[in-house]
């Protein structure tokens, strides 16, 4: 930025102006002249002199910079996706002549969008859609190492590099999304085929059971047949208690429509 200016007289009597610049924190100054040579480096507070009309400053904020860069590509499997990156940058402070030079002023519009595109394309095509997303850190790690390198032959500093959106075409999300359902009726038919054979298991095991457990009652039936009289006198004694409550519900019964039948008889004495 410019400072301020002050005057000289050379001896021929004419009046030239000499300009200062002075340079802030981490602004850089290139000091070309006219014929387009870079005469002096300006940076973190130094002061420069410059010819106004012959002499002009060329000014660089070396922080790092923000840019989000979106790509549309396609996977190793040929699903297209669309992904976005946000990128750190700066220019390389010790190669500021050679990158006004060869790429001028605004080297980030004509270099960051080619190359972090080409990055993209080269890094995403070597993944299925499906990788993208399960080894995203894996996507990220090749994609920085080769994009650090590439921006390197152009005098450009990345100081990070991140992934803020990957999405997927509307037929592929809804091909997903078909097959996550497909899987889940699969499992679902899956069980209840298993939980069919395990009913018929039961049923086996069971009849298997109950079929041992009359050999075995017949063995002991023939062997001793003291089984059968003790089988009986339970049979007598459940019967004997069956019949007790009936019995008892009976009398209940006839108590309760005696004691109605007399109901009247009992008014009349009590009037009398």
């Amino acid at each position: 930025m410019t400072a301020g200016f002050w005057g000289l007289r050379p001896p021929g009597g004419s009046i030239t102006s000499v300009r200062i610049v002075v340079c802030g924190p981490l602004i850089y100054s290139l000091n070309v002249s006219m014929l387009r040579n870079l005469d002096q480096l300006c940076y973190d507070f130094q002061i420069f002199c410059r010819i106004p009309w012959f002499q002009y400053p060329i000014i660089y904020d070396i922080r790092a910079r923000p840019r989000k860069i979106s790509s549309l590509t396609g996977s190793k499997d040929l699903q297209m996706v669309n992904i976005a990156v946000r990128v750190l940058s700066r220019p390389m402070a010790s190669n500021l002549p050679a990158m006004y030079q060869q790429l001028g002023k605004d080297y980030d519009e004509r270099v960051l969008p080619s190359i972090v595109n080409e990055i993209l394309k080269s890094v995403v095509a070597k993944f299925n859609a499906s990788q993208l997303i399960t080894q995203r850190a894996q996507v990220l790690k090749y994609n920085n190492r080769e994009l650090f390198e590439r921006a390197k032959d152009f005098n450009i500093i990345l100081d990070d590099v991140a992934i803020t959106e990957l999405s997927f075409s509307s037929q592929y999300t809804a091909a997903v999304e078909a097959k996550q359902v497909a899987q889940q009726e699969a499992q679902r038919a899956q069980f209840y085929v298993e939980k069919a054979k395990q009913d018929q298991r039961q049923k086996i095991i069971q009849a298997e059971g109950e079929a041992e457990a009359a050999k075995m009652l017949g063995q002991a039936v023939t062997k001793n047949p003291g089984y059968l009289k003790l089988r009986r006198i339970r049979a007598a004694q459940n019967i004997a208690k069956t019949v007790s409550t009936l019995l008892h519900c009976l009398r209940l019964r006839f108590c309760f429509v005696l004691t109605l039948s007399k109901i009247p008889e009992m008014r009349a004495l009590a009037f009398e």
